[in-house]
């Protein structure tokens, strides 16, 4: 029907329809969902959508495609995790032994949280199980997601088994490997860290003394899923900031264990609305940390215009003289990289007329940059050595300076509130109280200025989330696209939640009574199934 105006278009689609029978739509959904939740069946909604004749028709075919598009989502998903506890065995951690004891009563620097806890005894259950853990661990920034990290692995080496975690950035493994070893302190655990920047014969050690198990712990980069890399028995799998990593990737770390699968524990510090994960990670067991260390300073945020710059530049020559730093972030989008890149160069000869050489130092960072000299940059700002890092959002992920207090964006409007809410958590880490500052131009858009006050209202991670949802909707949150799943018509993840619920809950009720869906009264579903499996290729085992 192309080439056809929307009159015409409607004509020849209403005259298809007034053909037809109900008998030409087989219904995918049995009697009693329909006549419990009301909605419409399968002919009178694809009719009341085209063509109804008042809003409640309208509403009541809405309902019922936005009902069915989620319920086989969920349906696939209950299936699929059904379907990994039946065929993927893990090995069950069933001692907690003398690494995970004498490090909990003597090397533990501070005392978990509530949030902790309920976590860690939520792992040690799945561990302890035959079938293969696959557990999304969500803590916002600064919750203490390493340290429930680390005290898995300790299972695992109680138990015989090794250990290795992957995170996207050779900065945040090296400084996921440099908080673990120093946590460890003298205990007789050995922790190696791989990347691309390792080799020759210290490589050549470290593969050696994964494959013979002298290596409890490895924590590196994607370089951990090259096929040179082997174990001698690997036990547990954890990804950080797992999002930033391909399906295929993280599938290439799975399969390193041969004879049992590796439990498999994702985490990330970006906090996704309940509904949002429901629906990506249904086929995962969530576990959330919600709550902060005790003893850190809640980070001030707050939004100023541009005529307040000189007030701004005070401010930090403050912070600098207390012996803090400072970050400087500005905007790099694709579509317009030269003149982000301009100003980002503007910005840091603007910095250096008020902090001028010798007595400032201020590093610049920013994508285009070789993998080293960004690098180089990073580490003279982790060293002190510089007062001010200028950079783009390279720094979103994976920079840990607990020294530095300030955290200053420039053209915020730019910027999404998730990626905001990252960027403010490279502050605060410290015990010192720590600051967000963002800055606009007086034309800000209605949203952007829903984005600002939402920032300047809360720190709250997950009330963030939320509000991101509602505002952009769905995006490509986590990768979603990965999934497969994610391609509804009707539904809005942000909105329909009533829908959602219902839906969730029948699907659940419908796979703990009939798993493979045998029964008659579901054999539309399992039908519709098979269809929409050969339409999707399923990754979801694969977290």
């Amino acid at each position: 029907m192309q080439g056809l105006d929307s009159k015409a278009r409607r004509k020849i689609i209403k005259s298809l329809l007034a053909a037809c029978t109900a008998a030409d739509f087989p219904e995918t959904l049995p009697p009693y969902i329909i006549d419990k939740l009301k909605i419409t069946d399968n002919f009178s909604a694809l009719q009341w959508i085209h063509f109804p004749e008042n809003e409640k028709q309208k509403e009541l075919a809405a309902n019922r495609i936005k009902f069915e598009e989620f319920f086989y989502v969920q349906i696939r998903l209950l299936q699929s995790k059904i379907y990994r506890k039946y065929k993927y065995k893990s090995a069950p951690f069933t001692i907690i032994g003398e690494h995970f004891n004498t490090f909990f009563k003597t090397k533990l620097p501070f005392d978990l949280t509530n949030a902790q806890k309920k976590v860690i005894r939520e792992i040690r259950a799945d561990m302890g199980m035959q079938t293969q853990m696959n557990r999304l661990l969500q803590g916002d920034v600064g919750s203490g997601k390493t340290i429930v990290a680390l005290l898995c692995m300790l299972i695992a080496i109680d138990n015989g088994f090794q250990s290795c975690l992957m995170a996207p950035t050779e900065i945040l493994a090296q400084q996921h490997y440099e908080n673990v070893t120093t946590l460890l302190g003298d205990m007789p655990v050995n922790v190696a860290f791989l990347s691309g920047s390792v080799k020759g014969k210290k490589r050549e050690t470290i593969l050696a003394g994964l494959k013979n198990g002298e290596i409890h712990i490895i924590i590196g980069t994607h370089a951990l899923i090259e096929e040179t890399v082997g174990f001698q028995q690997l036990g547990l799998a954890i990804v950080d900031e797992q999002h930033r990593f391909g399906v295929a990737q993280r599938a290439s770390l799975w399969k390193k264990n041969d004879q049992l699968a590796p439990h498999i524990l994702v985490m990330t510090a970006t906090p996704i609305p309940r509904t949002l994960a429901m629906t990506i990670y249904g086929d995962l067991d969530v576990s959330v940390i919600d709550e902060l260390p005790p003893g850190r300073k809640e980070i001030i945020t707050i939004h100023k215009y541009e005529s307040a710059r000189p007030q701004l530049i005070q401010f930090m020559h403050s912070e600098i003289a207390k012996g803090r730093q400072i970050y400087v972030v500005y905007p790099l989008i694709e579509e317009s990289e030269k003149l982000d890149l301009k100003n980002l160069n503007e910005g840091y000869e603007r910095l250096l007329q008020y902090f001028p050489l010798p007595d400032y130092q201020i590093s610049v960072v920013h994508g285009r940059m070789k993998a080293k000299d960004k690098d180089w940059e990073m580490q003279r700002f982790i060293s002190r050595t510089t007062q001010i890092m200028v950079a783009t959002t390279v720094i979103e992920v994976g920079v840990n300076v607990p020294n530095a207090s300030v955290m200053i964006i420039e053209n915020t409007e730019r910027f999404g509130l998730s990626q905001l809410h990252q960027l403010r958590g490279r502050v605060g880490r410290g015990a010192d109280q720590s600051y967000c500052i963002l800055m606009t131009d007086y034309k800000i858009s209605k949203e952007g200025k829903e984005r600002i006050s939402t920032m300047v209202r809360t720190n709250n991670g997950f009330e963030i989330a939320e509000a991101d949802l509602k505002l952009r909707g769905p995006g490509d949150i986590q990768g979603t696209q990965q999934s497969g799943l994610l391609d509804f018509k009707l539904l809005n993840i942000g909105q329909d939640r009533a829908i959602m619920d219902a839906a969730r809950h029948i699907a659940i009720r419908i796979i703990e009574d009939d798993p493979k869906l045998e029964r008659t009264i579901h054999e539309n579903i399992r039908n519709q199934v098979a269809k929409l499996r050969v339409k999707h290729k399923d990754w979801a085992r694969i977290s």
